[in-house]
């Protein structure tokens, strides 16, 4: 029997294959933008890794190209490729809550069980929204304490995930997240927040296979809701805005760290391959390795693989001076704000700190690049690198990206179902 690892490999193999055919024939060609080449030197230092392609297959500067760094959150990149490969941009994470027992006059004669199903993006909001379901359809508490299986995580942490929900689902969640639900948030008194009465211990840890896992599907409670997360479009747009290392349940999501690095290196020309080395998929762990020209071939994958479903680099990664979070700020003047797309990454413990992404122009089409830098204080790397994208703007005419930020926030587009057989004082069989 294979474990979870190994499926997740097996159901990588087809969208593998697919991923080598697409790149297919895109080793660059060796020529160089002699002015851009002086400016990386100048602007990032001699050394520092800097590649710069345009899609007309042009490399138009290669300063230690070749050579694998620290690339901190810049990992998020071949995740987001491996995750979108595997499940698609419309996939939803789905939290199930299951009903062993009798429901009477409003209470839940047994354990709620919760079985967790990897939702990276189950937060306080989420919470308050499923109390709110089971309240209007009569579960006003819950007898026998809440059980966790599967793999859990709520408000962006695995560790004590079970116990954290269950004080949101009893009230005590953010007043933050309860004034979002709100038609109007920054309208005062708030009404009163929801709540569960859960009586009872907690149990299971919500972060291994659990009881609902071994059982076979005929033998299992019925379920009480059906909580599906936010697309996974928009789980990873949300999370590469803020870079926020959440990344990592993601990446075991996709199979784990060796799944997504064996993924990435069968998304990039074989003289690549070896320059990616990921411990994890998130950028924490301290033996990732990417170098720049691997990681602009990953930006091509990850736009390719978009293309396929009708979408673009920006329906994934942060915009400049657009998009809240580690771009809001950066590159955000007249001429630049909503003309780079990209990822930002940066580790001071490592002396990592980099910044990839892609600039539309008339010469070279678009153009992507990569600056990883290295033993570098990261707020001097930061003034470099936006000096160096200048320098790319400046190069030739650029168009700002078609985009516009979604209206709604991630978690509003979560959405619930609740099976009608499930009706209040109707007992479970």
């Amino acid at each position: 029997m294979m474990d979870r690892r190994s499926r997740a490999l097996a159901t990588l193999l087809p969208a593998l294959a697919l991923a080598g055919f697409v790149l297919a024939g895109m080793e660059p060609a060796r020529a160089t933008d002699a002015q851009l080449q002086k400016q990386a030197r100048r602007l990032l230092g001699a050394g520092q890794g800097v590649y710069v392609l345009g899609s007309d297959g042009t490399v138009l500067v290669d300063q230690a190209g070749d050579r694998p760094v620290h690339p901190a959150s810049i990992s998020k990149i071949p995740t987001t490729l491996a995750l979108l490969a595997r499940y698609g941009p419309d996939y939803r994470f789905t939290t199930t809550l299951r009903a062993p027992g009798p429901l009477h006059a409003g209470v839940l004669e047994s354990a709620l069980w919760v079985e967790g199903g990897a939702d990276p993006f189950l937060v306080d909001e989420s919470a308050l929204r499923i109390v709110q379901a089971l309240q209007a359809r009569g579960v006003l508490r819950i007898a026998g304490g809440l059980r966790a299986s599967g793999v859990l995580a709520f408000d962006w942490q695995r560790d004590g995930a079970a116990q954290r929900l269950r004080r949101a689902l009893s009230g005590d969640a953010a007043t933050e997240a309860w004034a979002r639900l709100q038609p109007d948030p920054r309208a005062l008194p708030l009404p009163p927040m929801p709540a569960l009465v859960i009586d009872g211990p907690t149990t299971g840890s919500g972060v291994t296979e659990g009881d609902t896992d071994l059982l076979p599907a005929s033998a299992l409670p019925p379920v009480l809701l059906a909580y599906h997360s936010p697309p996974l479009l928009r789980i990873a747009k949300a999370l590469n805005d803020y870079s926020n290392n959440v990344f990592a349940p993601l990446a075991e999501a996709a199979g784990g760290a060796a799944a997504v690095q064996a993924f990435a290196r069968a998304a990039v020309p074989a003289a690549m391959r070896a320059e990616i080395t990921l411990g994890d998929g998130a950028g924490a762990d301290p033996s990732n390795r990417l170098s720049p020209r691997a990681t602009v071939a990953l930006l091509r994958a990850l736009e390719a693989t978009l293309a396929r479903s009708g979408h673009v680099l920006t329906d994934v990664l942060p915009v400049s001076g657009l998009d809240r979070g580690t771009l809001e700020r950066r590159l955000d003047g007249e001429g630049e704000a909503g003309h780079v797309v990209g990822k930002t990454g940066t580790y001071g413990e490592y002396g990592a700190s980099a910044l990839a992404g892609a600039l539309r122009t008339h010469e070279h089409g678009t153009v992507y690049f990569a600056i990883l830098n290295h033993g570098v204080p990261v707020p001097v790397a930061r003034r470099r690198q936006e000096a160096f994208v200048r320098a790319l703007l400046a190069r030739w005419p650029t168009q700002a990206w078609p985009y516009q930020r979604a209206p709604l926030e991630p978690w509003a587009e979560a959405t619930i179902d609740l099976p009608p057989a499930l009706a209040p004082d109707r007992a479970a069989p």
